[in-house]
């Protein structure tokens, strides 16, 4: 009980140190300055000398993340800020994201207060390495148009992700807008534009030098966080998997439709997750991909 007590007080005041000191003021302003800047507008000349003005130490490398996000000439894409960030960057520009969030809402919480609280919260590592990627793969496609990421080579062990979570939650982010760019093409467009939407895919990035699909390292345990606030808390693989098999099956369709070669076919099915059984309960495709299978077998 004494080494519990001792243990509870040391966490308490290094969150405590972890947020003493940041100003909120700052904070605030950059929560602002995205939330003004991240879709189409572009940020003025005065808005970026304010952001390069940031003196708070603790949010000078925030302040710069922001800076690309808002900005269509960008630097995004960079080693160094697809570089995973230290741990007290990655805390700051998740609340940031809050307070930008926050600013949205009918009835917003006082900012002060939430800026406070999530200060003195203790978030697990992964939820702010998602933020971080969220943010990062989110301003991609709103400011880096049109979307091409053809000539990108996401080499992941330059990145300095700690392990195949971390790697996973880059992937999964990159990949979520992909499927994004698709989505329309084959839900929305009547007919079903698979020819654009093939179009689209020929964009998609490579990782370690290979085609997007052949990245399978997706057996890292489970962990639940709220990625969706109407869903509530929810397992991450699920989600994240269940969006990455769908844009897989449309990536399949597209070949089919528009008369790609049957080693095309066959390497998507066989070099990629299609054919993993083991990850088929993390889906709500599992019955069309084991149809898809047995019927190969036949």
């Amino acid at each position: 009980m004494k080494k519990l007590l001792i243990s509870s007080i040391i966490c308490c005041m290094t969150l405590s140190l972890f947020g003493q000191g940041v100003s909120h003021s700052q904070i605030l302003f950059l929560a602002k300055t995205y939330h003004n800047f991240m879709f189409r507008n572009e940020p003025t000349k005065d808005v970026m000398v304010e952001l390069r003005g940031i003196s708070d130490p603790a949010l000078v490398s925030s302040a710069d993340f922001i800076a690309q996000t808002i900005t269509s000439k960008n630097k995004i894409l960079t080693t160094p800020y697809l570089k995973r960030p230290d741990n007290q960057t990655l805390k700051q520009l998740y609340i940031i994201r809050a307070v930008n969030l926050n600013l949205s809402e009918k009835e917003p919480l006082d900012n002060d207060h939430l800026i406070d609280s999530l200060q003195n919260a203790e978030i697990p590592i992964y939820e702010l390495v998602d933020n971080y990627y969220g943010l990062l793969f989110t301003a991609v496609g709103n400011k880096n148009q049109p979307f091409n990421l053809s000539k990108v080579n996401f080499k992941m062990n330059e990145y300095d992700l700690k392990d195949d979570t971390e790697k996973a939650i880059f992937f999964f982010n990159c990949m979520s807008l992909c499927g994004i760019n698709i989505w329309g093409f084959i839900n929305i467009a009547k007919p079903m534009n698979t020819k654009k939407a093939y179009e689209y895919i020929k964009k998609f990035p490579k990782f370690n030098g290979r085609p997007y699909y052949e990245y399978q390292d997706f057996y890292f345990k489970d962990f639940e966080m709220e990625i969706v606030k109407s869903n509530g808390v929810e397992s991450y693989k699920s989600y994240y998997l269940n969006k990455y098999y769908e844009t897989l099956l449309y990536h399949l369709l597209c070949l089919n439709v528009e008369g790609a070669s049957q080693k095309e076919i066959d390497d998507l099915m066989l070099g990629s997750i299609l054919k993993e059984r083991s990850l088929y309960p993390y889906t709500k495709y599992k019955e069309t991909l084991e149809g898809l299978f047995n019927e190969v077998k036949k």
